[in-house]
């Protein structure tokens, strides 16, 4: 597995190794050994698995709070989306920068999220299957998301009339919940 840091602290691009022919690919997807060995420590509790239909479908972006946050394991298993880290950690150097990074199921990457981030992705093809890792529970109390186009955050999802949920149409925007963030 080869591990490539990002501009921020902590997120980091994982690569692992596939092994291929005419029948297709195998990969280790997961390897607590592997994690530990590149000093990456984290107790996995929970694995996630979302269906988005229709390109340029965007959900984000998300964070649970308080004892309750979450650090996460992303990848794309079918299809292409750009996956987005913000840094919400208020004695971050990084406090309120993000990364993106593409994640497919041709380039087999995943992006490892600690504890303190917002997370969203955006959809680049149809058919898109994203699955991911926590390393602790989905707490509803403690659910939290800024507007996917946040001025003071200023990602650049590629995209300007995103599909949304309902739910993430009415995320604050920044600004408005930065004071009362729990990272």
């Amino acid at each position: 597995m080869k591990v490539t840091e990002t501009k921020l602290a902590g997120v980091v691009i994982l690569t692992p190794e596939v092994f291929g022919d005419h029948r297709g690919f195998f990969m280790e997807s997961w390897s607590k050994r592997k994690m530990e060995e590149a000093g990456l420590q984290y107790d996995f509790v929970q694995d996630n698995h979302s269906s988005s239909t229709i390109k340029g479908t965007l959900r984000g972006i998300h964070f649970q709070q308080g004892e309750w946050s979450q650090a996460k394991l992303v990848r794309c298993t079918r299809g292409a989306v750009l996956d987005v880290a913000v840094d919400l950690r208020k004695n971050s150097p990084t406090y309120t920068q993000w990364v993106g990074v593409e994640l497919s199921e041709t380039n087999k990457q995943q992006l490892l999220i600690p504890r303190g981030f917002g997370h969203g992705f955006v959809t680049l093809t149809d058919d898109v299957e994203f699955m991911y890792k926590a390393d602790n529970y989905y707490a509803p109390q403690a659910d939290g998301g800024i507007r996917w186009n946040d001025p003071d955050i200023g990602v650049d999802w590629g995209i300007d009339d995103p599909i949304l949920s309902d739910k993430d149409t009415k995320n604050p925007f920044f600004k408005e919940i930065a004071a009362v963030l729990d990272f």
